[in-house]
């Protein structure tokens, strides 16, 4: 996102976000592609500066065709002519020509594939085991650590105090520290900072914050991944871009919590880094049957492992004692019309396609796993929100991924 002053803009660029006037009209929406006519409208409403989606240096006929050739390809399995899809479109070209601008090299198709990884050995036969096995194999042998069972109790009791919360979380140095870089950034966008955990349970909500540090110390549980198996740095920037997006997208319906959704964002992949651990080899067979075939990874654990990662993922939360407001929407994320009330599956399934669109910028390797439409209408949002979700996380994502990495 770029702020750029009213003698600066020109026709074409984008509005990162709503443009407001001082009496609370509404100027523009985001998303918009600025012409002549809107910054003449902006002139004499008296806007000096407004923030922009980044637009990307003069590229070559030739380049500018290659970046449209090879963001396409993540989109094969996605209707076109879908509003939302064709905004996720323009969103995701649009990145991967500034990045390409900045000098970012696209993958060539060699990239695609995985490591070799003959050394690595499955402990289950695929096939002749369930997801529940797996998961109590794993569940038997790793823990959580005590301060996840300490906040899931608080969460579980409607009569906890916000200083007993601010007590129990405070136990744990790193877990504060976490979440204290959390509140401080622009996911909250506070004007001052906070130096404490009991001033962020005041500031925040004490059951919102008690569902963040839920979250938090979930994912501590997974730090010994084998690296050579998956990039778990750009694992970690995928789930907490989805939670960046669900927490939006929550924003907008009434009477959601947005942390909520943020932790399902966040864990919505959970089931993956289960099969990294358990089934290395098969798991990554999957993967390089996905990128050498271009299919969505949903697709092709299915037809490698025939289960999805949804599928461990579900009672691995059960096992857990995952509330089920969360475990609900991370279940059905890739199902959401499949639950009877799909509003809240369907907001980590938007939130994920856009996270999988903004990371072809990056390297993506997976194309798009698919858009519901039906979910999509549930949500009642405009194309022009995707953009305007996409300029507010462009402030967030690298603030917020440093904060849990």
């Amino acid at each position: 996102m770029t702020r750029k002053s009213i003698d600066e803009l020109k026709a074409g660029m984008v509005l990162a976000s709503d443009l407001i006037a001082g009496d609370g009209r509404l100027l523009l929406k985001g998303g918009v592609e600025l012409a002549d006519r809107h910054i003449r409208l902006l002139r004499r409403a008296g806007v000096e500066e407004v923030e922009v989606l980044p637009m990307p240096s003069v590229l070559s006929e030739a380049d500018l065709q290659a970046v449209e050739d090879y963001v396409r390809e993540f989109f094969l399995y996605v209707n076109p002519d879908h509003p939302a899809v064709a905004a996720m479109f323009r969103i995701a070209l649009e990145l991967t020509a500034v990045a390409v601008a900045e000098g970012r090299r696209l993958p060539d198709p060699a990239e695609r594939r995985a490591a070799n990884l003959e050394h690595v050995e499955d402990l289950f036969v695929r096939g002749l085991v369930t997801p529940e096995a797996i998961v109590r194999h794993e569940t038997e042998l790793a823990g959580f650590p005590d301060i996840f069972f300490r906040i899931k109790e608080i969460l579980e009791d409607e009569s906890a105090s916000a200083d007993r919360i601010a007590k129990v979380v405070s136990t744990d140095l790193s877990l504060s520290a976490k979440l204290l870089k959390l509140v401080n950034s622009p996911l909250y966008g506070f004007p001052r900072g906070i130096d404490s955990i009991s001033r962020a349970v005041a500031l925040v909500g004490a059951k919102e914050l008690s569902t963040l540090a839920l979250g938090v110390s979930a994912i501590n549980y997974f730090k010994d991944i084998p690296p050579e198996l998956v990039d778990m740095q750009a694992f970690w920037r995928h789930s907490i871009s989805c939670g960046i997006f669900a927490r939006l997208f929550a924003g907008t319906q009434s009477g959601l919590s947005p942390e909520r959704f943020f932790i399902g964002g966040l864990l919505h992949d959970v089931g993956r880094l289960i099969l990294f651990k358990k089934l290395p080899y098969a798991a990554t067979e999957a993967m390089l049957f996905a990128r050498e075939n271009c299919l969505p990874m949903v697709e092709a654990e299915l037809s490698v492992l025939g289960l999805r990662h949804t599928d461990i993922g579900k009672p691995l939360l059960e096992s857990w004692g995952f509330p089920e407001s969360l475990s609900v929407m991370i279940d059905y994320h890739h199902d959401p019309m499949g639950y009877p009330n799909p509003l809240d599956p369907a907001i980590i399934h938007v939130a994920d396609n856009l996270a999988n669109a903004v990371g072809i910028a990056r390297g993506g390797v997976y194309v798009m796993p698919g858009l519901d439409e039906e979910a999509w209408d549930i949500l009642g949002l405009e194309p022009e929100a995707l953009f305007e979700a996409v300029g507010q996380y462009s402030a967030q994502i690298d603030v917020v991924l440093d904060a849990f990495l």
